[in-house]
């Protein structure tokens, strides 16, 4: 295997494909008569003969970055690495870096975050936004920097070149909570944390309950946290409702959760069976593990690149697009 300073030429003659082709890809612009297959043969190609490609020259050339823009509310949620390293495990396939942006999901951040991309710092951007709406991201669309929102409730798409991808959460939270009736629990109190997803998954957890017979009881708090959760379970428990189920709003609220009922010596879940949302990794480490929805945010972040570099290569022209991306219950300890 080569390893030493390849040229295009080189790769092109390994990947079977003219030249030109090569530095249409390797300068991350391309050309819809490229295919997706000789796309992935000549970046795989680069790969095994370790070309790099000159990225000041290809920014002068190109007028492009070369970087891409993952933005997420909250850069210390462990949901999030995963994510980004689905992105990222594209993006420098094709020659592009990665940068995180942590908004904390206010508005200010993320308006400044919009200005500041519109510069021209970024060729794309992949992100999770809790207060901007389509219609804000149009200049920057229309000033041909793409856009991929990776949202938690169902999108369709629009006549603004944004594409969605989306985790169904009304439906996973509806999931959790019949899991949970299905079990024999019927108080089923909720936890979330204030803004972002919260609205979807409390609805579905209301719907599950209220269709059969119990009544909600839904504690926010002001942070999607361990603190946070805590503070939100010693609120349940002080209210006389008397909950067998906790159901949090994501997995750090649910670990919170768990150490508010662990301090008060309440057995899990012989007393109060515990269910949360994302499934990071610490969900699957604490005692007893976390009953929990994956939404496989590595393979969101995959397919978030991929759409991302379409736009770019300019082969997705046209309105935006929406794609469902799938949930699994998983069934653990704490249940």
């Amino acid at each position: 295997m080569r390893t030493g300073r390849a040229t295009q030429k080189d790769v092109a003659r390994l990947a079977g494909v003219s030249q030109a082709s090569v530095s249409m890809v390797m300068s991350g612009g391309g050309s819809p008569a490229i295919s997706s297959e000789t796309w992935e043969r000549i970046t795989n190609a680069a790969a095994q003969l370790g070309y790099m490609p000159n990225r000041f020259a290809q920014a002068l050339k190109t007028n492009r970055t070369m970087t891409i823009a993952c933005v997420v509310p909250d850069i210390t949620n462990p949901f999030y690495p995963a994510l980004m390293r689905g992105i990222q495990s594209v993006a420098e396939k094709l020659g592009y870096d990665v940068i995180a942006v942590s908004t904390d999901g206010s508005a200010e951040r993320e308006q400044h975050f919009l200005d500041w991309s519109r510069q021209g710092r970024v060729d794309g951007v992949i992100g999770v936004f809790f207060t901007l709406r389509a219609g804000d991201f149009k200049p920057l669309v229309d000033a041909g920097v793409p856009v991929v929102r990776i949202e938690s409730s169902k999108k369709r798409g629009g006549d603004i070149a944004i594409d969605d991808i989306f985790i169904d959460s009304y439906a996973a939270a509806l999931a959790v909570t019949q899991f949970l009736i299905g079990r024999g629990h019927h108080r089923i109190a909720m936890v979330a944390g204030r803004g972002g997803p919260q609205g979807v998954r409390v609805e579905g957890y209301r719907t599950a309950l209220t269709e059969a017979g119990g009544t909600p009881y839904l504690v926010i708090d002001e942070e999607f946290s361990e603190t946070g959760g805590a503070r939100a379970a010693e609120t349940v428990l002080a209210s006389g409702y008397a909950p067998t189920a906790i159901f949090a709003a994501n997995d750090l609220m649910a670990i919170g959760v768990m150490q508010a009922l662990r301090d008060r010596g309440i057995a899990i879940p012989g007393e109060i069976a515990v269910a949360g949302f994302d499934d990071i990794s610490a969900a699957r480490l604490v005692t007893p593990s976390l009953t929990t929805v994956s939404q496989f945010q590595g393979d969101i972040g995959v397919k978030a690149a991929q759409i991302l570099m379409e736009r770019l290569r300019g082969s997705e022209p046209g309105a935006g697009t929406a794609l469902e991306m799938p949930f699994s219950l998983i069934e653990r300890g704490s249940t």
